[in-house]
């Protein structure tokens, strides 16, 4: 997934001190949450999960999570030799957790999520997911998030599910300003210097501040708010994390529109050395492995990807880069670690169709959520918005054994 704009300096794993809201970093997690899961899952089906969808390195895993016979044992804390033992379910009783298809109930009566990503409006510029082209309007992926969540909602209703929006306006969740976490980019700051063995100009410690402080605002408190609201009011069967992709731009001061338009779905996985090393982020793989979550996770990416493919001329768009690990067998369907798909907990389905700045998508973009269907390039179409929500009501539809309307 190529962002909208890139700094360099920012996009490091954040672990800072951020009140309430957040995780307090100085503490191990609960192990004792995973006492539920004790002789529950087979050794074949963990080390199936493990190294085919969440850690498919050893040498990512190696110094915190060590396979035996009968049990796992996960490192409670970077610092101490403490390990957390998980027995495996017997072996001669169980066989190995299924990543096929399974019976599934209707749509109705479901609980499903859906989470418009980042905030948009006059928050676009700050998150870099915002641009515009000489007088036209500006694309703020914040806003058509949104957008296609509402039209979305609507339809999922309409086969008798239960539909939240984690946000209903351009507004953030989070109650927290950028300004409360000056201290905390303060001291990344003075991390990055020891780190380079330089000390920034003013100029540069003040904008790298500035920025830091406004990471931590949009992308971790805004996404631990949501996920605070998730798990702990809303709880339920299903999360859709609704996005638009982007391409770099081959000159940033001159915005040129690019081919290249493509899709893609993301499902928990791929956590990698860097991010196990933080104990929280170790729990919460293992958490989420044991829990299944999986299965659901990838039916409904691979019925959603197969959806854009079948319905768009747009092709899957591949990972390059050891931050994706490719998951079963439909194109376009990658399992990632981000914060919203690992800290909401419930099965969470991230998607990424579209390429903003892309010639055909930004046209599309250009001419708003019309109704009916319009001659584009020689082909009468939805508006962008439209057509996203059906492709993913659709692909949902397919998921299930039954829709009852």
């Amino acid at each position: 997934m190529v962002r909208w704009i890139v700094w360099s300096l920012l996009i490091t794993c954040v672990f800072p001190l951020l009140g309430s809201d957040f995780l307090d970093k100085n503490i191990s997690p609960n192990w004792k949450n995973l006492d539920l899961f004790q002789g529950k899952i087979s050794r074949v089906g963990f080390e199936y999960l493990l190294k085919r969808v969440y850690c498919p390195r050893d040498s990512w895993r190696k110094d915190w999570i060590l396979l035996k016979q009968d049990e796992v044992l996960i490192r409670k804390t970077t610092e101490t030799n403490d390990w957390y033992s998980l027995k495996f379910l017997d072996e001669n009783r169980s066989s190995p957790i299924s990543t096929e298809d399974k019976f599934w109930p209707s749509l109705n009566g479901l609980k499903i999520v859906l989470d418009p990503g980042h905030i948009g409006g006059e928050y676009s510029e700050m998150e870099g997911r915002h641009f515009s082209i000489e007088d036209a309007k500006p694309v703020k992926e914040g806003d058509l998030s949104l957008e296609v969540s509402k039209v979305l909602r609507e339809k999922i209703e309409g086969v008798g599910a239960e539909v939240i929006l984690l946000r209903e306006d351009n507004k953030p969740v989070t109650n927290f300003v950028p300004a409360d976490f000056t201290e905390e980019a303060q001291r990344w700051v003075l991390q990055k210097e020891e780190f380079r063995k330089r000390i920034f100009s003013a100029e540069e410690r003040t904008e790298l501040i500035k920025k830091r402080s406004e990471v931590l605002f949009y992308r971790t408190s805004e996404i631990y708010a949501r996920a605070e609201i998730l798990n702990k009011k809303i709880r339920p069967d299903l999360a859709i994390c609704v996005h638009l992709n982007a391409a770099p731009w081959a000159d940033p001061d001159n915005h040129i529109l690019v081919d290249r338009n493509d899709y893609h779905v993301l499902v928990n996985g791929c956590y990698m050395g860097g991010e196990l090393a933080d104990p929280f982020q170790r729990y919460e793989m293992i958490f989420r492995l044991l829990q299944g979550w999986h299965t659901t996770e990838l039916k409904i990416a691979n019925n959603i990807s197969r959806s854009f493919g079948s319905s768009t001329n747009m092709p899957a768009f591949t990972y390059k880069g050891p931050n994706a690990l490719k998951v079963g067998d439909v194109e376009g369907v990658w399992a990632r670690n981000l914060l919203a798909n690992r800290i909401y907990k419930c099965p969470v389905v991230f998607l990424e169709p579209y390429v903003a700045n892309s010639k055909e998508t930004y046209g599309r973009i250009q001419l708003g959520n019309y109704k009916g269907r319009k001659m584009i390039d020689g082909e009468l179409k939805l508006s962008l918005v439209e057509e996203y929500a059906e492709i993913v009501f659709q692909g949902l539809l397919s998921s299930f054994v039954k829709v009852d309307k």
